[in-house]
């Protein structure tokens, strides 16, 4: 009899063994299929361009920089530009117009699936350089037609395009909605999304320069493609780079001296060196938050096989890719 009971015993145990290794499983499943609608869920960021305001190759270009494209060596880049998308709803905004906007507005409807004509929610305008508002024109009576497309940008930004023809007709037409935008204003842009605009110094000849935080549930992302040099900003970039989650970074020019006979001055940016030895002692963890940004034609990150290349990889910092897809 005692050991009927023992073996009916030992059996009952290993049945309910059995029973909570299989709610185990079964709840673990579940998490983990909740964890990747919650993934499918989660806003995140699309690099368009990662090139300064001219793309690469740059016109009238016969460099080897250049010619590094038609040898097959390298692929063309488009101007530097994100698209912050919403998976949820398929909202999408732009960070900046450039002249290649045509062709990354249809890599995003593409990659979103949607008709060609959708446009982004907004835009969100950094300065009146070249490659950061002229892709406007693509909303004119000349193509699009556009209705109401939203464009956010600062006072004097938006003066700007209300007083200067062409774009003051894009605006007298409708074409486009001039939202206003000033130094630290928090837009919300939908449920936990977010986007705050950061004065830069920079060559102000048209409108004051700005990048931008971009907040999304609890996550931090800071793009400034132009700036004069980080020591003339009134705040700390390294601090910055340590409360953020990712950095898209001015990296225009790799050193100084890269355009000959060119004063860099005209032209100030923080070359990617400076920019190097400002940030060399934070940790491994906090480089990999840096991706440059904005290169100019004659950089030589945007070639592989180069020497400057190798050797900044092997810091620890980042590029952005063209294309690439960063999760918030």
């Amino acid at each position: 009899m005692s050991n009927f009971l023992n073996r009916t015993y030992s059996y009952s145990f290993l049945k309910n063994c059995v029973f909570v290794i299989y709610l185990l499983i079964c709840t673990l499943i579940a998490i983990f299929d909740a964890c990747a609608q919650n993934d499918t869920n989660t806003p995140y960021l699309m690099v368009l361009g990662v090139a300064q305001d001219a793309g690469y190759p740059q016109m009238g270009c016969g460099k080897v920089c250049c010619k590094a494209i038609s040898a097959g060596k390298v692929e063309p880049k488009l101007v530097a530009s994100l698209a912050l998308i919403d998976p949820k709803t398929k909202e999408y905004w732009l960070f900046d117009a450039t002249p290649d906007i045509a062709e990354q507005i249809r890599s995003v409807n593409t990659y979103l699936d949607l008709p060609v004509a959708n446009m982004p929610k907004s835009i969100f305008l950094t300065h009146a350089h070249m490659g950061h508002y002229t892709g406007l024109m693509y909303f004119g009576r000349e193509v699009m037609g556009a209705k109401k497309q939203k464009v956010y940008a600062m006072p004097r930004m938006r003066q700007f395009l209300q007083e200067n023809g062409p774009w003051s007709q894009l605006v007298s037409l409708s074409n486009i909605e001039l939202q206003a935008l000033n130094e630290g204003d928090l837009v919300v842009l939908a449920k936990q999304i977010s986007v705050r605009p950061l004065l830069v110094p920079h060559r102000d000849e048209f409108s004051e320069t700005v990048g931008y935080l971009i907040i999304s549930f609890g996550k931090k992302v800071l793009f400034i493609p132009d700036i004069d040099k980080w020591g003339k900003w009134n705040q700390d970039i390294v601090q910055w780079i340590k409360n953020v989650d990712l950095a898209y970074l001015d990296g225009t020019f790799y050193q100084d001296g890269e355009i000959p006979g060119k004063n860099m001055d005209e032209i100030p940016h923080p070359f990617i060196t400076e920019s190097i030895e400002l940030f060399k002692n934070l940790s491994a963890k906090e480089k990999a938050k840096i991706r440059f940004i904005h290169l100019n034609h004659t950089n030589p990150l945007l070639r592989e096989h180069t020497d400057a290349y190798q050797s900044f990889i092997k810091k620890g910092f980042g590029l952005a890719e063209q294309g690439e897809i960063m999760k918030l």
